[in-house]
């Protein structure tokens, strides 16, 4: 049987195609920049013992259309990696938001369904792409189980004390506001390798996804003890498009002062703020270049970017007393050696000391980076948030299954 992932984000589709017991994926791609003229597809196969890989350019105009194409590579003559869809026995699909209902893998189900969309509101730019993906999903693989891991359940191991607003108790018991934290799948899997790869599962680590949208995390011992998304996938970090943390009275005077409505503030904080309303741009490797040109706004948007992260790592290594290590991962974690640099420098008070050869370096799997002399370690662990919902797949299954 085979476990198809699904990775379906607010513009993009992620997929890996699992054979029951392998943890190496017999086909992978991305769907990247739905709804935009320059859509494009990578598609990733195995054929006579060789990668290959097929880029298609073509109209994507939504998550629906996204997954047809996807679904047509994977029997596709002469590349095809399955006969029919019917080998497919289980889709794993990630979803952003679980609220408190949904804290655990699941079997998706109407009602299961019903509680992603009534979440709606707290994850407009995910849940919705989700509930896209689910339901083209039943039609190209009518006879799967169709299974929901939750970005929000490696965080239900927060304390109440930090995943508490200081606002009405009614506003938690009747409304369930409260920090639900996100990228729990990609922290989760990151600090799980991270643990493996420094022989020490009581390390106190913290987790840095940093893709377009951007969160921390502060792991202690395998769990979560703080992040810093909250309510939403909007509050934390500087992003590609979202604000981040911002001072609440900035939206009451924009809505008593200039008039906006809440759907204007849900587009301004969501789509039109973070880098892009920083440079223009919500692509860092855009910026980059802007920053490498002596961009005076790419600067400051690095700069303030970096800033937000060590101001984090400093108040997650209180909150843990201690810091064994310091992990990026995620599209811009990875890859991005500018913003590692800035967030490392003059952290020397927390043992934190970057060496500049090895940052510079590209490389594939887990990287230290640390200098000799830094107490913490710096890793880079390419997140695989696929294997991470095929892992938990397998689990639900065998516990279903009684195996």
């Amino acid at each position: 049987m085979e476990i198809f992932v699904i990775n379906s984000g607010s513009s993009s589709i992620k997929y890996q195609l699992f054979s029951q017991d392998s943890s190496s994926p017999l086909c992978s791609g991305l769907v990247e920049r739905i709804g935009q003229p320059d859509a494009l597809i990578t598609h990733k196969y195995r054929q006579h013992d060789e990668e290959k890989v097929l880029y298609i350019q073509q109209q994507v105009p939504d998550h629906e259309a996204g997954m047809q194409a996807v679904g047509e590579l994977l029997t596709r003559d002469g590349i095809a990696v399955i006969r029919d869809s019917g080998q497919v026995g289980a889709v794993g699909h990630r979803v952003v938001h679980g609220g408190e209902k949904l804290t655990g893998t699941t079997v998706i189900t109407p009602g299961v369904k019903d509680k992603i969309k009534a979440l709606y509101p707290l994850a407009p730019l995910h849940n919705p792409g989700h509930i896209k993906g689910i339901e083209v999903s039943e039609k190209i693989f009518p006879q799967a189980v169709q299974i929901a891991v939750f970005d929000t359940a490696f965080h239900t191991s927060l304390p109440e004390k930090a995943f508490r607003y200081a606002i009405p108790d009614s506003f938690y018991k009747n409304h369930g506001i409260r920090v639900y934290g996100f990228h729990g799948i990609s922290h989760q899997y990151v600090s799980g390798e991270a643990m493996k790869y420094l022989n020490h599962t009581d390390a106190k680590l913290i987790t840095i996804h940093l893709g377009n949208g951007c969160s921390m995390a502060a792991v202690n011992g395998g769990k979560s003890v703080d992040t810093s998304m909250g309510l939403t996938p909007l509050d934390g970090l500087i992003m590609g498009t979202r604000s981040g943390s911002i001072d609440a009275s900035v939206l009451l005077y924009l809505s008593e002062q200039e008039n906006y409505s809440t759907e204007q503030l849900t587009t301004l904080l969501n789509k039109q703020s973070g880098m892009q309303g920083l440079t223009g741009h919500n692509d860092m490797r855009d910026i980059s270049a802007l920053y490498n040109n002596g961009n005076d706004r790419a600067e400051l948007a690095y700069e303030m970017y970096a800033y937000r992260i060590k101001k984090f790592i400093g108040a997650y290594a209180a909150a843990m007393n201690g810091l064994d290590a310091i992990v990026f991962t995620a599209g811009v974690g990875e890859n991005d050696a500018l913003a590692r640099d800035l967030v490392c420098r003059n952290m020397d008070f927390l043992g934190i000391k970057l060496d500049n050869a090895k940052n510079s370096e590209k490389g594939n799997g887990i990287r230290d980076l640390s200098s000799p002399a830094s107490r913490a370690r710096i890793l880079v662990v390419p997140t695989n948030e696929e294997l991470e919902i095929a892992r938990q797949c397998r689990q639900l299954l065998g516990e279903t299954t009684g195996r």
